[in-house]
């Protein structure tokens, strides 16, 4: 059995800079690996059967889980039918902006493909995952980025290590409906170089739109100035502050109240994935 954290991001900015031809739009935005996420355990059985078991459906059909989705893509380009069995203890919300569920998909592909010996490089992994969805080729690809594109343009680059203190309200934002309001062209941001865009205060051209939505957004960001820039993580719900130390986020943890239900935790930003290190050391 091959356990790994499966790691969340944050988004700790991002641009909406035009509605591409094909319906979605391009982005400007820099991704931040966390060193906390779902715990996921991994069992694989070359046996030619080619059967596959979840042992925790998070309330839905295996067969719409990315996870599933993952293994069955491997099975079907490798045309090699190994057996999986997996299992995750969630800790991340569902819906808040964190990458759980793509998270979770590139931590497949990724490991799968070391137990079942399938030989993929990254590149090959990152054009599966990019089937998947938008941000799995960011997870397997491990590694803080710049991304373009509707997300698939990754540059690689280093962040400053700090810790942030992430405020996730009990409230689901469907991505669709905050890309396809018509206000959002009102809050395009022209295309800039990444040295531009790291010299300015970071922003999310997408928090006017949730702000107006998502009442419970609002009230979060609005308590979390009081400690620093808030901050929301994609099209929400996960809105969050850095700090320099761990000490000064569990304050700002043990100080921070609201009249509505969330999800809460500190976590250290890291430059390289857990699951990349896992499978470097496991070689």
């Amino acid at each position: 059995m091959f356990q790994v954290l499966s790691p969340c991001k944050l988004n700790l900015f991002l641009y909406v800079t035009a509605k591409r031809a094909d319906g979605f739009h391009d982005l400007q935005s820099l991704f931040c690996i966390l060193d906390h996420g779902d715990t996921m355990r991994f069992d694989v059985k070359d046996d030619g059967k080619g059967e596959f078991k979840l042992l925790n459906d998070m309330g839905f059909a295996v067969e719409d889980n990315l996870i599933y989705k993952a293994w069955k893509k491997l099975t079907t380009v490798s045309g090699k039918n190994f057996s999986a069995t997996v299992d995750v203890d969630k800790r991340l919300p569902m819906g808040g902006g964190l990458g759980g569920g793509s998270s979770n998909a590139a931590t497949t592909l990724l490991v799968l493909n070391h137990l079942a010996n399938l030989g993929f490089d990254n590149n090959k992994l990152c054009d599966i995952g990019a089937q998947l969805g938008s941000d799995v080729p960011f997870f397997v690809a491990g590694h803080s980025a710049f991304v373009e594109g509707r997300g698939e343009v990754l540059n690689a680059v280093t962040v400053p290590e700090k810790f942030y203190l992430v405020i996730t309200p009990r409230c689901h934002i469907s991505t669709k409906e905050i890309f396809t309001n018509e206000e959002l062209k009102q809050h395009y941001s022209p295309v800039r170089s990444f040295d531009e865009l790291m010299a300015n205060e970071f922003g999310n051209d997408l928090i006017p739109i949730v702000r107006n939505n998502y009442c419970e957004i609002g009230h979060t960001l609005d308590r979390l100035v009081k400690y620093g820039v808030a901050a929301m993580s994609g099209t929400g719900a996960s809105c969050f502050v850095s700090f320099d130390s761990e000490q000064q986020a569990q304050e700002a943890l043990s100080d921070f109240k609201a009249d509505f239900e969330y999800d809460a935790f500190i976590a250290r930003s890291v430059n390289v994935s857990h699951v990349i290190t896992a499978l470097a050391s496991a070689k």
